[in-house]
Parts: C-alpha cells; structure tokens; sequence
C-alpha cells in the first residue's frame, strides 16, 4: 500500500531509531560481561535447559559460512551496513504512525549494528545463549541475534495483517 511520504523527521519512523538504540546497548552490554567473565567456550549452566556458553561465530546465523576462510567477515559487515542503511531509509520514507512496521525495521537494525560492531572489532561474532534439549543443544546466539530474529518474524506477520495507517484511505482506481 502507497502512504504518502512523510516530509519532517516528526512525522517519519525515524524516531524508533529509539529501539535500535536500545537494542545496540543491551547487546554490547551483554557481549561485555560476557568478554570480561567468561574464558572461550566457558559453560555456566543456568536452568535445566539453558546454559551461558561463550562461543565465537565467525559466520552468519548458525554458523553459515563459519570456515569459508575469512571472506565472509567482510560480506557480512557489507550486508549489515546495507541492510541497516535501507531500513534506515524505509524508515525516514515512513509514516511514524505506522508503529508495527517501524518496530520490526528498529529491531533489525539495532541488532544487525550490534553483531557489525562485533566482526569490525573482534573478527566474529561474540555468541553466549545456550538452549538445549537432552544432549541436542540449539545454536549459541546473543541479544542482536534476538532483535533480528523477532523483527523479522514480526516483518512476516506484518506483511499478511498490514497495519492501516490511521486517518488515511488509498486512492481507488
């Protein structure tokens, strides 16, 4: 659906950037304590089926590309940069009213900055939440991890209930 463009940094999505902020500075406040506490691969078991595990992802999600032998560290660092830098546009293109779709596009973007920050200083990504079943443990993962997925996850029901953006009829042709 066609919204006008918002022409004021008032009235555009911009201010969730909010979000992404915060977001940014759970998941570097997390990654610290976890890099001032912790040895590599250091196991603090936390409840039955969680553990704190610091682990290091040189890849994507799921260790994508964990052993391709260092290119990918740039390739994701260009995809963070770009996927954030149009998300950052589609906010400031959007109406702020529109508080659903700004929130999924906030969640992606603090969270695609938190793990960037992470490959530009360390060369991987800092991961530590363990969930396990049994002996079948899920991918570490950390706090950008998190907004990403839930943003996008959000961005797909999003996509089949679109919010309405109150006040505002679509021209009919």
């Amino acid at each position: 659906m066609d919204y006008p463009k918002p022409n004021q940094w008032q009235q555009s999505g911009l201010p969730w950037l909010w979000v992404a902020l915060v977001m940014l500075g759970l998941d570097q406040l997390t990654k610290y304590l976890v890099l001032q506490n912790f040895s590599l691969h250091q196991v603090e078991a936390i409840l039955p089926v969680f553990n704190l595990t610091y682990v290091r992802n040189y890849g994507a999600a799921f260790s994508f590309l964990h052993d391709a032998g260092g290119w990918q560290r740039w390739f994701f660092t260009a995809l963070a940069v770009g996927v954030s830098l149009l998300l950052s546009w589609w906010l400031r293109n959007q109406p702020k009213a529109l508080w659903r779709l700004n929130l999924c596009y906030a969640l992606i973007i603090g969270g695609a900055i938190g793990n960037l920050i992470d490959r530009l200083v360390h060369g991987y990504v800092v991961d530590f939440l363990d969930f396990y079943w049994g002996t079948a443990h899920f991918p570490a993962f950390n706090v950008a991890d998190m907004a990403i997925s839930v943003g996008a996850g959000l961005l797909i029901l999003e996509a089949f209930w679109p919010q309405k953006l109150p006040g505002y009829q679509a021209n009919q042709e």
